[in-house]
């Protein structure tokens, strides 16, 4: 049985866990959506309801019948390396591609529409809330006064983006930031704005979920650090304990989400408490392992090689 990596050719998390999957004999093919019709080829058939399909990429053909599991890494938009691109043959690639993916038996990590709600931070807020994290008083607003009386509630708060990083060229950070307390919210209105209670942490929490393995890393924060993302603190991360309050939460969340996989990200406050910021369906482990040696790469490899429940 054979496990199919979708992600970009430059993914060293990828490359990771393709390490792993080798160690352990998986066969696996490795194909980025974008070179559909280019590099990589697929026909599928529906006759006498039967279903057979195939994908090739590379020289190499894998049947759908054979697939085990689906890693939904990191994958380039279907058709984006083609010679002409447009949005049209993205939506047919995409359609072709996802819809013969679904008509398997595979595991997904992580389904693709699980991985698309889980990227919504309102849902993800609620979810987290229901799962029993501790969550920092938060509001989404484009109401200006809406956000002034939040401001005014909770005195420290920080803005952050609802959606992530904006797609540009160059890729453009937008790190949270504390607000100043004169601030003019005026410009709430022009667009959705995310605001948040501070939390004084003492450190970052990195939690990393695999199936139903757990692991944590924790990194000490600067007195008055706002996101530990951004910037050199010359402090490192190193594995801790998962709390069993915050496992139950974690093992829950991702039940309630359908994620295989998810990167969670705690503020740890002075109390010791973790405190929910987000969850990242297809978030990095791969700088959190070279640090503390924690083997999520062979959990993610020896989840995918598993048969199917």
């Amino acid at each position: 049985m054979t496990v199919l990596i979708l992600t970009s050719e430059q993914d060293v998390t990828a490359d990771m866990v393709v390490a792993q999957l080798h160690r352990r004999g998986v066969p696996l093919v490795r194909f980025d959506p974008a070179d559909l019709p280019e590099e990589g080829a697929l026909s599928a058939e529906y006759v006498r309801g039967e279903f057979r399909g195939y994908l090739s990429t590379g020289g190499r053909v894998v049947s759908m019948d054979s697939l085990r599991a689906v890693w939904v890494r990191r994958p380039g938009e279907p058709a984006a390396h083609a010679a002409e691109p447009s949005a049209w043959l993205t939506a047919e690639s995409g359609q072709a591609l996802y819809g013969m993916l679904h008509s398997t038996r595979a595991r997904w990590m992580n389904e693709p529409g699980a991985a698309a709600r889980a990227r919504l931070k309102p849902w993800q807020l609620r979810i987290a809330h229901e799962s029993g994290f501790p969550v920092p008083a938060t509001v989404i607003t484009t109401y200006p006064q809406v956000a002034r009386q939040f401001a005014d509630q909770y005195r420290h708060v920080v803005v952050k983006a609802v959606s992530g990083k904006p797609p540009s060229d160059p890729p453009m950070a937008l790190p949270t930031t504390l607000v100043p307390s004169d601030a003019d919210f005026t410009n709430v209105a022009a667009g959705p704005t995310l605001l948040q209670r501070y939390i004084a942490k003492r450190a970052d929490i990195r939690l990393t979920g695999v199936g139903d393995e757990l692991f944590a890393a924790r990194k000490l924060a600067e007195p008055g650090q706002v996101d530990g993302r951004y910037g050199q603190t010359g402090h490192h991360w190193h594995a801790v304990e998962v709390p069993e309050r915050v496992r139950r939460a974690v093992l829950a969340y991702k039940e309630s989400a359908q994620l295989a996989y998810g990167a969670f990200d705690f503020a740890e406050d002075a109390e010791g408490t973790w405190w929910f910021l987000e969850c990242n369906q297809g978030g990095q482990f791969g700088f959190v392992e070279l640090e503390t040696e924690q083997p999520v790469a062979e959990a993610v490899a020896r989840w995918l090689s598993c048969p199917q429940e």
